[in-house]
């Protein structure tokens, strides 16, 4: 199940769940090395530059074709809760910064990664000004992509957390 949440998985992250499944069923614990084999030896899996990789034997990574989408990303989204994972799928270091002192933080209070297609291109911070939605956008390169389809794509995005926050569009 969290291979099928987390996928794809990189092994380091693999072994981390199972491990933790010593809290969960403590009779178990002389069970996990085991369990992690058998995980291994079912679930499909690729080296990519020294990392192992798992995702579900039925799903075809090459099937994943991505899509005009922008998602702003909460901290704890399955896509990023995995801090090892995110840095190794897209090149650098989210850091949570909510517990920072404001004068430390680089991204912003609770700036959520911005993922474009199939790329986290840099984090957004939303806040409540005077009733309205206020967003503010920190991209890895220099600018936001150039593309028509991210900008309407992005206020889409906006529009969905306006509903979210029962604010309208």
């Amino acid at each position: 199940m969290v291979v099928r949440v987390h996928a794809p998985l990189p092994g380091a992250s693999l072994s981390f769940f199972v491990r933790r499944l010593r809290f969960a069923v403590p009779q178990w614990h002389e069970d996990l090395k085991s369990a992690l084999q058998r995980a291994q030896q079912r679930l499909s899996q690729t080296r990519v530059d020294g990392v192992d990789w798992y995702w579900p034997a039925e799903e075809d990574a090459a099937r994943s074709v991505p899509q005009d989408t922008v998602r702003l990303l909460a901290p704890f989204d399955p896509l990023v809760r995995d801090r090892t994972r995110f840095e190794l799928l897209w090149g650098w270091v989210y850091p949570f910064e909510a517990y920072t002192p404001a004068p430390k933080r680089k991204l912003g209070y609770y700036a959520m990664p911005l993922l474009w297609r199939d790329r986290v291109i840099g984090w957004g911070n939303l806040s409540m000004k005077n009733g309205e939605l206020k967003s503010e956008f920190g991209y890895l390169e220099a600018h936001p992509p150039h593309d028509r389809a991210f900008k309407r794509e992005l206020e889409a995005e906006l529009d969905r957390m306006r509903a979210f926050l029962g604010l309208g569009s």
